[in-house]
């Protein structure tokens, strides 16, 4: 895959600008860059969703699959096991193959010639399908993904936020392309899942192609950076993982800032001769052409001068009560759920919350981590057993699917609140890097990103003693996960979590973990939270 020349603006905003890259069909290449720099909208071009103004890329005829950020299913009745197969359509083929050897008895010479073109055509394709070890290749996609056969069942319109991620990854990994595309791959993966795709990836026939946050996950499977680069608009490839980029990152910004001291140097000095000289009287004729000489120098100095790397705005934000619940804010009192003609989440299930415990919520994907912070939530009702809130509870949270955002409405409009005024709100949108006319664009035109930090935003406007979190660090950089982490750890209200990112639940201080689909409660551990993670990985 080569990019030649590539320019890209949209209104005043420059994304590339006269931007190369090339890479090699068997790279597994991770792209990195700020909010903004460009990295989802290359994979928008290569998909021939987003045009260049200018320039091209090039792929050559290569079989594309891509796991966007925010998965969504166009048919949320389909069976996840019908899914699944559809990502190669070896059935729709074989069956146009039959068609056209039916009808070739009955054609001319001439037509026959064309039906057999045809039949070649789609031949090849069914080989390149892997025809008749297909269905050997997803069951052992399915197994080693640990997909188990209630969820194969199951309609993908019914599927929690991780089990979303899940299948979608297998339908991508079955679907054999050359090219993967990967947004986020990580967000909602358990350990287990995370591990087998890990080196599923690393021993891929094709090429890679990742942006992600999860830096455990860039240095496991990538050979190669590709970074976009905000200040300059270029694109550079760096060669191994993304520690080893930062170390050579560093280097070159190291190297370019006493560069450009040098330079401000050189300019200084040019500036004050010709200052001189041009205040020196019109008979001191050898200072005035010293002047002209180091006018076209320091004019040639001022083009040549390096433009320094911006120092980006980071999250700034500050989470804390209005008042203090009671002293059990929530107990759980033999609870038991199910859905609909399942077998049962939760059997008799009971806790009690302590106010400013940190509670965290651990199991695999579709044991029902997410359905029960939705009963807590009272968004769904018990099968039997009853959840008693204490004194002056308040709740906030913050949905794993970001479910919380009106997608029609501005930002603005998401996080009013009638405690705060629009310049309070505004004030407090900019902590969250939304600024200017920012906070009236929809919520719809937002990266996952940008929604994850409009959705923070709203529920921290609430203030809330209680505060709810599905999956928090999806979506955010390893540096905004930090501020959001040790904002949490010195929160004092109440904290119920569910998360797949151990150093974030380390960071908080989580203080007891309830067990599914166990129901088993004890205290933290930093050893036993990662033999869950773990448990039954192969490593």
């Amino acid at each position: 895959m080569q990019g030649e020349n590539m320019f890209l603006a949209f209104g005043s905003e420059t994304i590339y600008d006269d931007a190369n890259f090339r890479i090699e069909e068997k790279d597994k290449v991770g792209i990195v860059g700020v909010n903004g720099a460009g990295k989802t909208t290359l994979f928008k071009i290569i998909l021939k969703e987003e045009r260049l103004d200018a320039g091209k890329v090039t792929i050559n005829n290569k079989k594309i699959g891509y796991l966007p950020q925010e998965i969504s299913f166009k048919d949320k009745e389909m069976i996840v096991l019908d899914y699944l197969y559809s990502a190669r359509p070896i059935e729709k083929l074989e069956k146009e193959l039959n068609n056209i050897y039916e009808k070739l008895p009955s054609v001319e010479n001439k037509e026959q010639t064309k039906l057999l073109r045809k039949a070649e055509k789609i031949q090849n394709e069914l080989d390149s399908l892997h025809q008749y070890t297909a269905e050997d290749e997803l069951l052992s996609i399915i197994d080693n993904m640990k997909i188990e056969s209630d969820l194969l069942e199951m309609k993908v319109g019914d599927l929690s936020g991780g089990q979303k991620s899940k299948i979608a990854f297998a339908r991508l990994l079955y679907e054999n392309a050359d090219i993967l595309l990967l947004d986020e791959p990580t967000n909602h993966l358990d350990m287990k899942t995370k591990d087998f795709v890990i080196n599923y990836l690393k021993s891929y026939h094709g090429m890679v192609l990742v942006i992600s946050h999860d830096i455990d996950f860039l240095n496991e499977v990538i050979t190669k950076i590709m970074f976009i680069n905000k200040v300059t608009h270029k694109i550079k490839i760096y060669k191994g993982n993304y520690t080893e980029f930062k170390r050579l990152y560093a280097e070159e910004m190291l190297q370019k800032e006493l560069r450009i001291k040098e330079q401000e140097r050189e300019i200084k000095e040019l500036t004050e001769v010709v200052k001189k000289a041009e205040q020196a009287s019109r008979t001191n004729h050898n200072l005035k052409r010293l002047g002209q000489s180091r006018k076209k120098m320091l004019d040639k100095k001022l083009e040549e001068l390096e433009t320094r790397d911006t120092e980006y705005k980071t999250v700034s934000m500050k989470v804390e009560p209005l008042e203090k619940s009671g002293k059990i804010p929530i107990e759980v009192e033999h609870l038991t759920f199910h859905y609909p003609n399942k077998n049962n989440l939760y059997y008799n299930l009971s806790f009690q919350l302590q106010r400013g415990e940190k509670f965290l919520i651990v199991g695999e994907n579709g044991v029902g981590k997410s359905t029960l912070l939705k009963l807590i939530l009272n968004n769904l009702s018990p099968i039997k057993g009853n959840i008693i809130y204490g004194y002056n509870v308040k709740i906030a949270y913050y949905a794993q699917e970001l479910e919380i955002l009106d997608e029609e409405k501005t930002i603005l409009e998401n996080v009013d609140n009638p405690h705060y005024n629009d310049l309070e709100l505004r004030t407090f949108l900019g902590n969250f890097l939304f600024t200017k006319d920012d906070v009236f664009k929809k919520v719809k035109v937002l990266s996952p990103g940008e929604k994850a930090r409009v959705a923070l935003c709203k529920i921290l406007l609430e203030r809330a003693n209680i505060i709810i979190l599905d999956e928090p660090t999806n979506h955010f950089d390893p540096e905004t996960q930090k501020i959001i982490g040790e904002n949490f750890k010195n929160y004092t209200g109440t904290l119920i979590m569910v998360s797949h990112n151990p150093s974030f639940v380390e960071q908080i201080g989580v203080t007891r973990m309830l067990i599914l689909p166990e129901g088993k409660i004890v205290e933290y551990q930093k050893e036993l939270l990662h033999y869950y993670y773990y448990l039954n990985t192969d490593l």
